[in-house]
C-alpha cells in the first residue's frame, strides 16, 4: 500500500505594523502564484514591544523565517521607542545567532508612505502626503491607509514594487545580521 505524498509548503510569518502593511502584504501573497504560505499578522501599531511579544508567543511555530515590517518614525517619535526598538533587535540577534527560525526586521523609514510614494516612478523625493493626496488624488492620508485594494494600487500603471525595489538598491540603508 502506498502512501499519499504529502507537500510541505513553505512557511513565513510577516509581523506587520499596521493595516495599510497587512493589506499590502496579503494582497501580496495571493497574487504571487507560488505554493508559499504568508502568515501576515497585523500589529494594529502597538509599538515594537508588541511585536516582541507576539515573536516570543510565535516562538514555536513552523516557519522556515519571520519577517517583522515596522515604521522607523517610532524611533524618534514616541518616548521609549528607541529602547524597545533596539531591545527587539537584540532579541531576534539572540534567536539567529542560536539558529533559530531566522527573523528579519524591514524598517520602513520613515514610515510606508514613503516606501509606497517610492513605487511610483514620477516620485522624487517630495513631501509624501502632499505626494499622495495630490498625484494619487486621495482625499487624504486616512483614505490611502485604509484602501484594502493599496497593492494593486501601487502596483499599477507606472506604479510598480519593481520601482521601490531598485530606488532601494541604490540607497544607503543599514543591514545587520
Amino acid at each position: 500500500m502506498s502512501r499519499k505524498i504529502r507537500v510541505l509548503k513553505k512557511r513565513y510569518a510577516i509581523f506587520c505594523e499596521g493595516d495599510t502593511e497587512y493589506n499590502y502584504t496579503e494582497k501580496m501573497r495571493k497574487n504571487q502564484g507560488v505554493e508559499l504560505v504568508l502568515k501576515p499578522i497585523n500589529m494594529r501599531g502597538g509599538g515594537y514591544s508588541n511585536f516582541l511579544r507576539q515573536i516570543k508567543k510565535e516562538s514555536q511555530s513552523n516557519y522556515l523565517a519571520k519577517f517583522i515590517i515596522v515604521d522607523a518614525d517610532r524611533i524618534q517619535k514616541v518616548q521609549g521607542e528607541r529602547e524597545n526598538f533596539l531591545k527587539l533587535l537584540e532579541y531576534c540577534k539572540i534567536q539567529n545567532n542560536k539558529g533559530n527560525t531566522a527573523i528579519f526586521v524591514i524598517t520602513n523609514n520613515p514610515d510606508f508612505e514613503y516606501v509606497a510614494c517610492l513605487h511610483d516612478n514620477d516620485y522624487n523625493g517630495q513631501d509624501t502626503k502632499n505626494y499622495i493626496e495630490k498625484n494619487w488624488k486621495y482625499k487624504d492620508l486616512d483614505s490611502f491607509k485604509n484602501n484594502t485594494e493599496i497593492y494593486d494600487f501601487l502596483n499599477s500603471g507606472r506604479k510598480s514594487f519593481v520601482n521601490m525595489l531598485e530606488t532601494i538598491r541604490n540607497q544607503e540603508k543599514l543591514i545587520k545580521n
